[in-house]
């Protein structure tokens, strides 16, 4: 059997044993099919490549070319196959040459046997590109070139962890007929226990529970027997802490309907219940006391830092440089619903976004609160685009009652592409080539309007050295002045702050905030495109 097994995948596409093959002919009869494997390929949607040899003045093979490619080809700098066709694999991937795929290339197109390399490890040297990548990589000889088929394996596990530690997240399971629980790296970190001792037992997380929440255990599987999907938030004591974590649980259940496997995935909300108690206390006290106008701006000013506390100064993510400045009203107990937020996400991509609540006071405030501590748990378990998270906070709008503006955009690192859509908000201002302008126009309800409103999304290229605006009507709108001359003014602001000789764009906008309208809160999100 082996044998037989042998000299089969020692045949050529060609007939004959591989042996009788010379790299020369091989090569004509590559170039000869070349227009049919090009064609083929076009269509497959898998990282491969068919690859024809590069021979030396002897006649032997001393390197690699690209000539054709599948659909989904790209690589570890994001070049398609078509930007690769005709390029040799030691230009392309010098690193490669002389390593253990460089090798198996050679052997398999030497006999013709194929091969595969499951766990092959590139190291790139390059800027912009992720230093080491784990591939499963296999190698086939087929009409007179290399067929090479691979699959990236870091990159999903690279997500999953990012997502579990942007979003404090984790996921378990538990085999309900042996006991045996699995956990992934995020439940290890919420019970902050040492990954080496393995996972905690069903009995061993149950003590974790305070007593005044057991029962919410039961009423855990209780929904789990009618067949619903368990979703409960509860308090364990960890470490001598009290968190709060929501756990979304379900189960597999066999032929018969009997549980098998549960299935759950936890998340620390913690600061989430934290934040919410403390604008609940706010609310109390409130409702509680008269407050005198120094009272009630002493609980604006907390409101602001427990929602949004602001940074110290200009910081940054994934190449650009972010500024963010917030000016109340100059009536500071009229607390807004003015809000931003600029964070990672698990992609590599940033999200940029800024919004507005109608109204003022304590119920604008909390609104504000649930659509931004929202955005974050939704960027954190789904890849939605700017568009599809707008119809999130207009759906979580119309819960709430309350209606608002929004634009959002994902600022994409490795192209500088700004992908963003808006909600009845302003629109942002752009800086290139000494130039302020808005953005492309693209239209969009405000949120809380009707349930059916689309977000559509547009895409703008950026450049090293480009300002991009973000912000609230407050900035241009004011009594007894034309909206349009003091967008002007911004501009103007924006361009000379841009073109200041030490290039640092954003040290120089805190002028804006100078004629902002003092009867509403103005909040301002830029950035400057650093790499």
């Amino acid at each position: 059997m082996n044998g037989d097994t042998r000299s089969r995948d020692r045949q050529t596409p060609l007939g004959g044993p591989a042996d009788a093959q010379t790299p020369a002919a091989l090569l004509a009869a590559g170039r000869s099919a070349l227009p049919m494997i090009r064609e083929l390929l076009s269509g497959v949607p898998a990282g491969c490549t068919w690859l024809l040899p590069v021979l030396d003045e002897h006649g032997r093979v001393a390197d690699f070319e690209i000539a054709a490619a599948g659909a989904q080809s790209h690589d570890v700098a994001g070049r398609g196959g078509d930007q690769r066709l005709g390029q040799h694999i030691s230009v392309l991937y010098p690193r490669m040459v002389g390593g253990p795929l460089w090798e198996l290339y050679h052997r398999v197109y030497a006999d013709g046997v194929p091969r595969r390399l499951p766990d092959f490890r590139y190291h790139a040297d390059g800027a912009g590109v992720i230093a080491t990548s784990l591939f499963d990589v296999s190698a086939h000889r087929v009409c007179g070139g290399l067929m090479v088929w691979w699959q990236r394996l870091d990159e999903q596990e690279r997500r999953r962890e990012q997502t579990e530690l942007l979003g404090n997240l984790g996921w378990g399971e538990t085999d309900l007929l042996t006991g045996q629980v699995s956990w992934s790296p995020g439940m290890y970190r919420i019970f902050e226990r040492d990954p080496s001792l393995g996972p905690m037992s069903s009995a061993e997380q149950t003590a974790h529970i305070i007593a005044d929440d057991q029962p919410l255990r039961e009423t855990a599987w209780q929904m789990l027997d009618s067949g619903l999907v368990s979703d409960l938030t509860f308090r364990i004591r960890v470490g001598g802490k009290v968190k709060h974590v929501r756990l979304l649980a379900d189960t597999a259940r066999d032929a018969t309907g009997k549980p098998v496997k549960l299935y759950g995935v936890v998340q620390d909300v913690t600061a989430r219940e934290t934040t919410r108690s403390d604008v609940e206390a706010l609310q109390e006290e409130l409702r509680v006391r008269e407050l005198t106008v120094v009272a009630e701006q002493r609980l604006a000013g907390q409101l602001q830092q427990i929602i949004q506390p602001l940074p110290d100064g200009p910081f940054t993510l994934a190449g650009l440089e972010v500024w963010v400045q917030y000016l109340p009203a100059e009536d500071k107990a009229r607390v807004g619903g003015d809000w931003y937020h600029a964070l990672p996400l698990p992609d590599g991509s940033v999200l940029l976004a800024i919004g507005d609540v109608v109204g003022h006071g304590l119920a604008a405030a909390t609104a504000m609160a649930h659509l931004r501590y929202a955005l974050v748990g939704w960027t954190a378990v789904e890849a939605g685009g700017p568009g599809r998270l707008l119809s999130h906070l207009n759906q979580l709008c119309l819960r709430l009652g309350t209606t608002g503006t929004a634009a959002i955009a994902v600022y994409q690192p490795a192209d500088r592409t700004l992908r963003w859509a808006r909600a009845g908000h302003p629109l942002p201002l752009h800086v290139h080539a000494g130039r302020a302008q808005p953005l492309t126009r693209v239209d969009g309800l405000i949120l809380g309007a009707v349930a059916t409103a689309d977000y559509p999304e547009t895409v703008c290229r950026l450049h090293r050295g480009d300002v991009v605006l973000f912000y609230t009507d407050g900035l241009v709108e004011r009594r007894g002045q034309d909206t349009a001359l003091a967008l002007r003014k911004v501009a103007g602001t924006l361009t000379d702050a841009a073109a200041h000789p030490d290039g640092r764009a954003l040290a120089h906008l805190q002028t804006l905030l100078k004629d902002a309208s003092p009867d509403d809160d103005t909040c301002l999100l830029a950035v400057q495109v650093a790499l």
